[in-house]
């Protein structure tokens, strides 16, 4: 059995489990989900110039997410042709292609991504598995992502915040949004390129999300971090019953980290954004 660490938060305050590595055994986890013949979705957008990461998306996640399971990886992009073919899946695991338009502002993709996720699960994710992760393509799996994160409704703490005070966090702040936090509120500050759990649970996440990203459009409004902005206001009312360390979406600019990351499982790629963000 793995030590317990007592150098970090391991339990929420309403007591869910925070994993860091120490905190699971691998070996437990992988025995008691291997004969399940659970299926895991996972969703990733690859648009405009982001598709130029998906190669090596996939090809790490071979390695090293969900190995021995089955999972569905869903890529939404507006190059089906780009997509590419020769990663090796291995069986029980494939890739599903929708097209999505190319849009003016990357704003504008990163806060529909909401709306596109709800409407994949009503139309095929729902009939198709049990678990939903919607994470980011312009990272990496550096090490194990596996069955430990497998949670009814799952967060991630973002790597930049995760030792601030609540009233540092970023959270929106303005009355006149529907993600508005105010300050002395709040629990963690999730990341928005990482989130999961049930599939049922996530279509209630990115429903409300979307609803409320359609409420703040109507007033002529955008919350601070988009999307991320309405994952943590969802958050905070419904909390996560499992939340995932840094460990699993680390920024590579923050080097190695404190001696609380003794693994990077999950790290961004080094990029000039305004490049890849078109409009920047």
């Amino acid at each position: 059995m793995e030590p317990a660490r007592r150098d970090v938060l391991a339990v929420t305050p309403w007591l869910a489990p925070i994993v860091w590595t120490g905190t699971f055994d691998p070996t437990i986890i992988d025995g008691a989900v291997k004969h399940q013949n659970i299926t895991i979705a996972t969703t990733v957008f690859a648009v405009a110039k982001y598709i130029r990461f998906l190669q090596d998306f996939l090809e790490t996640a071979e390695k090293h997410y969900m190995v021995g399971l089955n999972v569905h990886f869903y890529i939404f992009t507006d190059q089906p042709n780009a997509v590419p073919t020769n990663v090796t899946m291995a069986a029980g695991r494939r890739v599903s292609v929708i097209k999505v338009p190319k849009f003016s502002r990357w704003q504008e993709i990163s806060m529909r991504r909401m709306e596109f996720i709800q409407k994949a699960i009503e139309v095929d994710i729902s009939h198709q598995a049990n678990y939903i992760f919607c994470v980011d393509v312009d990272m990496q799996f550096h090490s194990r992502v596996g069955a430990e994160i497998l949670g009814r409704l799952v967060a991630v703490l973002n790597p930049w915040l995760h030792k601030e005070n609540r009233d540092s966090f970023n959270y929106e702040r303005r009355a006149a949004s529907t993600a508005c936090i105010p300050l002395g509120k709040g629990d963690f500050y999730y990341a928005g390129g990482f989130f999961g759990g049930a599939v049922g649970e996530v279509h209630s996440l990115v429903k409300a999300c979307r609803a409320n990203l359609e409420a703040d459009r109507a007033v002529g409004m955008e919350a601070r971090c988009h999307e991320e902005s309405h994952v943590n206001r969802y958050l905070l009312t419904n909390k996560p019953t499992k939340v995932l360390s840094p460990e699993y979406i680390w920024d590579e600019e923050l080097g190695s980290g404190g001696p609380e990351i003794q693994v990077i499982r999950y790290a961004t790629v080094r990029k000039n954004m305004k490049e890849v963000r078109e409009n920047f």
